[in-house]
Order: structure tokens, then C-alpha cells, then sequence
């Protein structure tokens, strides 16, 4: 099975999970509980998904080296470094916010969704931009 696509793939799930998750918190702004809960589901499978993707195709192909040279080499490991650290602490943060969600402890969930929701902004966002920057900016030859 060819992996190619893979990456192109992980990164629509991480822009789609970057949409879904500023339109849950347009929705719980609105006050419109209902249209926040699925569409916070529906990011939470998004990414399900595209831990899936990604565990399977590194699994697979192995590390993607950055080609970019110069001043990009540093900007490029500063995003991917951060990104790594936060990306390993978002799935608890996350698991912990729809558990008091889903148990309707919503001061609680209110307490950590403000820290959860720009953790995994940022991780989803930052995914792109690595993405982007391995696969359209600076392409292995």
C-alpha cells in the first residue's frame, strides 16, 4: 500500500480539526450548547483519526529529514520542537476535558477546556505548518 499520501492526508485532518475546534468555541460563546458538543466530537474523532494516520504511517515509512537550509533550519526545529512537546500533552488534556464533559462536571471541564483549547489549536495548527514546510516549501528531492 503506497504511503505517499498519508502526510497530505493528516494534514486536511489537522485543518479540519483547527476548524471544528474555532467553531465549538464560536458555538459555547453563543451559548449554543448543543452545536459545541458535536462539533468538540467531532474534532475529538477528527483527531482520533489522524493519530491513527500518523502512528501508522511513521510506523511504516520512517522520519521525513528537512530539507531547508539556513535561517529555516532553526525556525523549522524551534515549530517542530514545540509542537512535539505539546502535541504528547495534549492527548491527556483532552481525554481529562471530555471525561468531565461527558460526565457533566462542567465547572470542572470549564477549568481545563481554557488551558486544552489552545494547546490543541496550536499542536493542530503548527501540524500544517510543519507539513507544509516538509512537503511544499522545502521538498526532499
Amino acid at each position: 500500500m503506497p504511503l505517499a499520501w498519508l502526510p497530505h492526508l493528516n494534514a486536511g485532518l489537522n485543518a479540519a480539526s483547527v476548524f471544528l475546534l474555532s467553531a465549538g468555541f464560536a458555538a459555547i460563546r453563543h451559548r449554543n450548547i448543543p452545536l459545541h458538543r458535536r462539533l468538540m466530537l467531532s474534532s475529538v474523532a477528527v483527531s482520533g483519526v489522524f493519530l491513527i494516520s500518523y502512528l501508522y504511517y511513521h510506523a511504516h515509512a520512517g522520519v521525513t529529514r528537512f530539507a531547508g537550509t539556513g535561517a529555516a533550519r532553526p525556525v523549522y526545529f524551534a515549530i517542530l520542537s514545540t509542537h512535539t512537546v505539546l502535541a504528547a500533552a495534549i492527548v491527556p488534556l483532552v481525554a481529562v476535558t471530555l471525561y468531565r464533559a461527558l460526565r457533566q462536571r462542567f465547572p470542572l471541564h470549564r477549568r481545563i477546556a481554557q488551558w486544552t483549547l489552545p494547546v490543541w489549536l496550536y499542536v493542530s495548527v503548527t501540524s500544517v505548518v510543519v507539513y507544509a514546510m516538509l512537503y511544499h516549501v522545502y521538498p526532499s528531492r
